[in-house]
C-alpha cells in the first residue's frame, strides 16, 4: 500500500513531516511520501458566508487532479477551515471507502482557540485524524469505542482522548 500526503495550499512542514512518520508507524507495510507537488485551494470551495472551505469540494478536486495509481491512497492536508454543510465545521472527510481524504490542521492547533502553542499536542492531533480519515478509506465507519481512533471527533476534546491507534474490533478490517 502507498499513502501519498498532498500538500492544499500552505501547510507547516514540521507537521506534515510528523503525520508523514505516524502514518508510517499506524500502517507499518505502507509506503508513505510526501508530494513535491502543492495543490491549490480550489476557490469554489470557499464560502464567504462561514469564512471556511467546504471540504467536499476540495476533496472532489483531489480525486480530479489524480491520475489513477492503483490502490494508491491520497491525503490531503491543508491549514483552512473545513466544513461540510449540516455541521460547524469538520477535522476532515474522506471516501468511505476510497482513496481519497482530507484532513485541516487549522482547529488542531490549541491557539485556534487562544491558548499557548503546544507543538507536540498539534502533531499528535494531526496523526490522528491522519489516521482516522485513512481508516475511512478502508470503509471503516466510526467505532463506539472513545479510545478508538475511528471514534468521531465532535471537539478537541475527543481527539484528545481518543488514540492514534485502531481498537481491537476496527484493526482487522485495515491489515
Amino acid at each position: 500500500m502507498r499513502i501519498t500526503i498532498l500538500r492544499i495550499g500552505t501547510v507547516d512542514k514540521a507537521v506534515t513531516r510528523s503525520v508523514q512518520n505516524g502514518l508510517r508507524e499506524i500502517f507499518p507495510t505502507a509506503v508513505c511520501v510526501v508530494s513535491d507537488e502543492v495543490m491549490p485551494i480550489p476557490k469554489g470551495a470557499y464560502s464567504s458566508s462561514r469564512r471556511q472551505y467546504n471540504s467536499s469540494r476540495i476533496l472532489a478536486r483531489m480525486s480530479d487532479s489524480v491520475e489513477d495509481h492503483n490502490g494508491e491512497r491520497f491525503l490531503g492536508m491543508t491549514d483552512v477551515d473545513l466544513y461540510v454543510p449540516n455541521l460547524n465545521f469538520v477535522f476532515g472527510e474522506a471516501e468511505c471507502p476510497g482513496r481519497f481524504a482530507i484532513i485541516s490542521v487549522s482547529r488542531l492547533r490549541p491557539e485556534f482557540f487562544g491558548q499557548q502553542p503546544k507543538t507536540a499536542l498539534f502533531h499528535e492531533r494531526s496523526v490522528k485524524e491522519a489516521v482516522h480519515e485513512i481508516g475511512h478509506t478502508f470503509g471503516l465507519h466510526h467505532c463506539r469505542n472513545p479510545e478508538c481512533v475511528m471514534f468521531f471527533s465532535n471537539s478537541l476534546l475527543d481527539t484528545d482522548r481518543k488514540e492514534s491507534i485502531f481498537c481491537e474490533r476496527c484493526y482487522p478490517l485495515v491489515v
